[in-house]
């Protein structure tokens, strides 16, 4: 066998390893969501940014951007992040060599 199919041999090993761990990663993400969406309300989102700053009167609050996530939407991410991971967990190891 020459180094160049080694290499791809070594390369297409580890790579499905990566997936595993990008798609347990991306699970657990949506999942964290989920759970944050559970304890939270509403988000308030204010900028601080100089460009946007009222010159006449610079004691009014910046612009805010207000986010309410709808009733299904923590159950929703929480399923979703879970399918997720059982996911990476059903994908194929590789040999390991």
């Amino acid at each position: 066998m020459n180094s160049a199919a080694k290499h791809r041999q070594h390369i297409s090993r580890g790579g499905s390893q990566m997936f595993r761990s990008l798609f347990l990663a991306v699970g657990l993400f949506i999942c964290l969501m989920g759970i944050e969406c559970l304890f939270v309300e509403t988000a308030v989102f204010t900028t601080a940014d100089f460009a946007e700053a009222d010159l006449v009167d610079p004691m009014a609050p910046p612009p805010s951007f207000v986010i309410s996530p709808p009733a299904w939407a923590p159950w929703g991410l929480l399923v979703s992040g879970l399918v997720v991971m059982i996911y990476s967990f059903t994908l194929p190891r590789g040999a390991r060599g």
